[in-house]
C-alpha cells in the first residue's frame, strides 16, 4: 500500500492562517493531481498550531503517458525555432514531420510512451503547491528568503517509508519529525504514518483537528449536562480553539455573582472575543457566572483554574467601574464631546455626521410619517457612546452600550433600540433594522456614509473598498427591501450633499449623486441574485430603471420571477416577441407614437386602446401600483396581438399606413419596456 507523508514543522501559526494554509494547500496538491492524472484512494489535511501535515496513499508508483502528436512551430519559421521544439520534447530531427490545420501548415513530432516515477511527480506537485500557498499575512526571517506564516523550521517528507529528497528555499527535506517538551525540542525517525501518530499520540499531540474538536465538544456538553446548563457555544470560537491546541481539556470555572449586574453583552464580549472563553447558560438561556476554558494541559493543581479566574474578574471588574461611571454621563451632553472625534479626513468629525443625520431623519421620518421628534433624538445620540471609557474599552459594543445608556436615562424606548439598531444589519446573515425608528436612522446612516465617501472620491475600485462601502450600499437596500419601503432615494442624496457642503466639506466629485444611485443598482443586483432571481430578468430590469425606488424594482423582479414559466409569463413574452422581432428589423426612425386617424382595422384600434389602458396603470403614484396586475394585464393584450397578426398586414402598400402600424408596435414595445426591458429576456431575439 503507497503512501506519502508531509509534514511542515514551524513555530506556532495563528488559527485562522494555520485553517487556511491547511485548505489552501490540501486543494492545491488535489488539483495538480488530477492534472497529472495520478489516481488515489485518499488525501488528507491535518494541523496542530505547529505543523501542518498532508497524507496521500493508495496510488501507483509509477504512471504511463501515451504517445501523443504535439504540435510545434509553423513550417518556414527559422531553423534556431525548429532546434528549441525539438530539444523541448527529447527528440530527434527524423521525428519531425509536417501536418497540415485550419490556420496553416506545423511542425509535429511524436512523443513516445513512457512511464514517470510517480515520486517525481509527487516532488513536482508538492514545491508548486507549497511555493503558491495563499498567506493572509506572511514573514521572512533570519536572513532567508522564504516566506511562510511563521518560520518554518523543517520538512518532513516520506515515500513508501524512505526520505524523498528536495529543498524548498534553505531548507531539505528529511525523514524525522520535532517534538517540542518542556523547552526542549527533540528529532524522532518516522517509518510511515501508524508510526508517526503513535510517536505523536504518545507525546500528547491529537494530529487530527476533527479528534481535537470532537472531545472538546464531548467534554462540553458533559459539564453541560451534570450542571443542567443549555448545549449552546459559539461554533466559530470552537473552530479556533480547536487550532490553538494540540491536546485539548475543558475547564468549568466561575466568576462572582455581582457581575452579573452588568449588560450580558458585556460579559460575553469580556470571555469570549478578549478571552477565547465559553460564556455558559442556563435552560432559559439567561447568562450564568460559569465560564469554559479549552487548555493544552491538564490543570491537576487548579493553577490554570485560579488564574484564569483572576483575569477574568479583573477585566469584568474594570468594565463595571466604567459602566456605573458612563451610563450616568448625560448623552445629549456627550454630543459635544464628538467634536473631539474625527469621522474621516475631509468630512469633519462624528459630530458633524450626527447634525446631517438629525436633519436627514427629520426628512425621512416626514416621509414615513413617523414621530419626527424621535427620530431626530435618536439621531442625535446614536454616536454618543463613542465617549464612553466602556465602549474604548469593548470597542464591539458600539451603539449596544449607547442603548443600554440610554435605557438607564429614560430616553423612550424606540429611541434607545434605534442607538444600537440603526448599525443592523451587521452581515449577510444579520437581520435589518425592523422598527420605525430605528430603520429611518439605520437608512440615513448608510446614506450619509456612501455620500461623505463618493464627494470627496474615496469611491470603492474593484480590488479594493477600505470603507465597506458595498457593505454599506447592501445594508441600506436590504432595510428598504425587507421593511417594504416606498423610499426615493435621489432626493435624500441631494439634500444629504447639501448638508455636507454647508458644513464646508469640499465636493470634489461633482457627479457623486448619479456614481451613488448607479452604484447601489449594482450592488442591488448582488441582492436579487441571492433571492434566486434568474439573471436575464435581473439584467432587463435593472439596466431599464432609472428611478429611485428600490423596493419598487426588487417587487418588479420577484414578480416576473415568479411568472416567467407560468402561463402569463409566456403570454407577455410570446406578444412581446412578435412585435419586437418586426420592429428589431425595420429601417424606420420609430418614436412609438401612432396616428390613430390612419387605423384602418379594429385590430389596430382595440390593441391602440388596450395600449392606452396600460399605460394609465403605468403612470400612478409607485405607493398605489399593483404590479400583479399590471402585468396580468400584459398579459391578456395576447388576445389583441394574436388578432391584430392574423388579420393586419404591417408592411401595407400605403406606405403611410404601413409606418403608422409600425409605430403603433414600437409603441407596444415600449410600453412593455416600461415595465422591464424584455428586449434582455432569454429567447426574445
Amino acid at each position: 500500500m503507497s503512501e506519502f507523508i508531509l509534514e511542515l514543522y514551524s513555530e506556532e501559526i495563528p488559527p485562522n492562517l494555520q485553517i487556511n494554509a491547511r485548505n489552501d494547500l490540501q486543494e492545491k496538491i488535489k488539483r495538480f493531481l488530477a492534472e497529472e492524472n495520478l489516481k488515489f484512494s485518499s488525501l488528507n489535511a491535518f494541523s496542530t498550531p505547529t505543523r501542518i501535515t498532508i497524507l496521500l496513499k493508495d496510488f501507483s508508483n509509477t504512471i504511463k503517458t501515451p504517445s501523443k502528436e504535439v504540435r510545434g512551430p509553423k513550417v518556414g519559421v527559422m531553423e534556431d525555432v525548429i532546434n528549441n521544439f525539438i530539444k523541448a520534447h527529447g527528440a530527434s530531427r527524423k521525428d519531425l514531420f509536417e501536418k497540415e490545420s485550419d490556420k496553416g501548415k506545423f511542425y509535429y513530432v511524436k512523443t513516445k510512451a513512457k512511464e514517470v516515477q510517480t515520486s517525481e511527480i509527487i516532488k513536482k506537485i508538492v514545491l508548486n503547491s507549497m511555493a503558491s500557498i495563499k498567506w493572509k499575512k506572511s514573514m521572512r526571517w533570519a536572513e532567508t528568503d522564504l516566506l511562510w506564516g511563521r518560520p518554518l523550521r523543517s520538512i518532513m517528507a516520506l515515500y513508501n517509508s524512505k526520505a524523498l529528497s528536495f529543498t524548498f528555499g534553505h531548507l531539505k527535506t528529511n525523514d524525522f519529525t520535532l517534538i517540542e517538551k518542556d523547552l526542549d525540542i527533540k528529532t524522532k525517525k518516522v517509518k510511515n504514518f501508524k508510526d508517526y501518530q503513535k510517536l505523536l499520540s504518545s507525546n500528547s499531540i491529537i494530529l487530527n483537528q476533527s479528534e481535537r474538536e470532537s472531545k472538546i465538544i464531548k467534554k462540553f456538553e458533559n459539564f453541560f449536562k451534570i450542571k443542567n446548563f443549555k448545549n449552546q457555544f459559539d461554533s466559530k470560537l470552537l473552530r479556533e480553539v480547536t487550532n490553538i491546541v494540540e491536546d485539548p481539556h475543558v475547564l468549568l470555572i466561575d466568576f462572582d455573582k455581582k457581575y452579573l449586574e452588568l449588560p450580558k453583552e458585556i460579559i460575553i464580549s469580556t470571555l469570549q472575543n478578549h478571552q477565547r472563553y465559553f460564556p455558559v447558560f442556563d435552560k432559559k438561556n439567561e447568562i450564568t457566572n460559569f465560564f469554559l476554558v479549552v487548555t493544552n494541559k491538564k490543570d491537576t493543581n487548579n493553577i490554570i483554574k485560579d488564574g484564569n479566574k483572576r483575569v477574568v474578574e479583573a477585566r469584568l471588574s474594570d468594565a463595571k467601574f466604567f459602566w456605573d461611571k458612563d451610563k450616568s454621563k448625560n448623552l445629549i451632553k456627550q454630543i459635544v464631546k464628538l467634536k473631539d472625534i474625527k469621522f474621516y479626513e475631509g468630512l469633519g468629525t462624528i459630530y458633524d455626521k450626527t447634525q446631517r443625520l438629525r436633519k436627514l431623519s427629520g426628512m425621512v421620518a416626514d416621509e414615513f410619517n413617523i414621530k419626527k421628534e424621535n427620530a431626530e433624538i435618536a439621531a442625535s445620540i446614536s454616536k454618543s457612546d463613542l465617549c464612553s471609557d466602556l465602549v474604548n474599552e469593548y470597542p464591539d459594543l458600539q451603539g449596544l452600550m449607547g442603548k443600554y445608556f440610554a435605557i438607564s436615562q429614560g430616553f423612550e424606548e424606540d429611541v434607545s433600540n434605534a442607538v444600537s439598531d440603526h448599525y443592523l444589519p451587521l452581515g449577510n446573515n444579520s437581520m435589518p433594522a425592523k422598527k420605525p425608528i430605528s430603520y429611518t436612522v439605520a437608512i440615513t446612516d448608510k446614506i450619509d456614509t456612501l455620500v461623505g465617501f463618493f464627494l470627496i472620491n474615496e469611491k470603492p475600485t474593484s480590488s479594493k473598498d477600505p470603507f465597506a462601502l458595498r457593505r454599506s450600499a447592501i445594508g441600506l437596500l436590504r432595510t428598504i427591501i425587507e421593511n417594504k419601503l416606498n423610499l426615493k432615494l435621489r432626493n435624500l442624496i441631494s439634500y444629504n450633499i447639501k448638508l455636507f457642503e454647508e458644513q464646508g466639506v469640499k465636493k470634489i466629485n461633482e457627479n457623486s449623486e448619479n456614481e451613488i444611485l448607479n452604484f447601489l443598482k449594482e450592488r442591488m443586483k448582488n441582492i436579487l441574485k441571492d433571492k434566486n432571481i434568474k439573471n436575464d430578468i435581473i439584467e432587463a430590469s435593472v439596466s431599464s430603471y432609472f428611478n429611485d425606488n428600490y423596493f419598487d424594482l426588487y417587487k418588479k423582479n420577484t414578480l416576473m420571477n415568479k411568472f416567467i414559466n407560468k402561463e402569463a409569463g409566456k403570454n407577455v413574452i410570446s406578444s412581446y416577441k412578435r412585435a419586437f422581432n418586426i420592429i428589431e428589423n425595420t429601417k424606420e426612425n420609430l418614436s412609438g407614437r401612432p396616428d390613430s386617424v390612419l387605423f384602418r382595422k379594429d385590430e389596430e384600434k382595440h390593441l391602440f386602446e388596450k395600449l392606452n389602458e396600460i399605460r394609465k396603470s403605468l403612470t400612478v403614484n409607485e405607493q398605489e401600483k399593483d404590479y400583479e396586475k399590471l402585468l396580468l394585464s400584459l398579459s391578456e393584450i395576447k388576445i389583441f396581438t394574436d388578432k391584430f397578426f392574423d388579420n393586419v398586414i404591417v408592411n401595407d402598400d400605403n406606405n403611410d399606413i404601413k409606418n403608422n402600424r409600425l409605430e403603433l408596435l414600437k409603441m407596444f414595445c415600449n410600453t412593455f419596456n416600461n415595465f422591464i426591458n424584455f428586449s434582455k429576456l432569454e429567447g426574445i431575439s
